[in-house]
């Protein structure tokens, strides 16, 4: 690994940062982020810095206003060091990527909130440019589509807990199989 994960209190402070800056259009917090930037990492064509930045807060124009420079390098750094991470672990050592998934604490039991990185993931789709999406990779986006669009919501609600669980340990499978066939698909362009 070159540089390794961010520490916990890095992503505490990207948290934070996100969260400050937060608007209706833009990602909310890290595990956003994160699933948006596996997405743009995993999908058939290189998005690029500027593009995947104007992503996290909306769009073209929507840049917040930084409360310094530091402020701004700072979170440029650690965006590119977690970037480099998650690409790291996709292309050299896929059984070690994690999603990073939220975590609710409700009377001493810890849950697994994926709602935001699966939010994120489909938003990093978007910025694919592929429209309309093969069908073979709608049937393997459907974990995380469940879970990342409003429209789906409803679903949710009908399910059974064991069939809800399920559906959260399907999210990180679902993530790897996406990145293999757009892998599958640029070798084959190579060949």
């Amino acid at each position: 690994m070159n540089q390794g994960p961010l520490t916990e209190e890095e992503i505490e402070w990207l948290d934070a940062v996100l969260m400050k800056h937060a608007t209706e259009r833009s990602i909310m917090d890290m595990a956003e982020m994160d699933g948006m930037l596996t997405a743009i990492l995993s999908g058939p064509k290189d998005v690029g810095p500027e593009a995947t930045f104007e992503a996290f807060w909306g769009g073209e124009g929507d840049q917040p206003l930084w409360e310094s420079k530091d402020e701004l390098k700072t979170f440029v750094e650690l965006t590119f060091r977690h970037v480099n991470d998650i690409a790291e672990r996709l292309s050299s050592y896929p059984e070690q990527y994690e999603p990073l998934f939220g975590i609710s604490l409700v009377e001493d039991q810890e849950f697994t909130i994926v709602e935001e990185w699966c939010f994120g993931y489909m938003r990093g789709v978007l910025l694919w440019e592929v429209d309309p999406l093969p069908a073979e990779l709608v049937t393997m986006m459907e974990p995380i589509a469940l879970h990342g669009l409003e429209e789906r919501f409803d679903d949710l609600d009908t399910m059974n807990h064991e069939d809800f669980l399920d559906s959260i340990e399907k999210i990180k499978p679902a993530a790897l199989s996406i990145l293999a066939y757009w892998q599958s698909k640029q070798n084959a362009n190579l060949h």
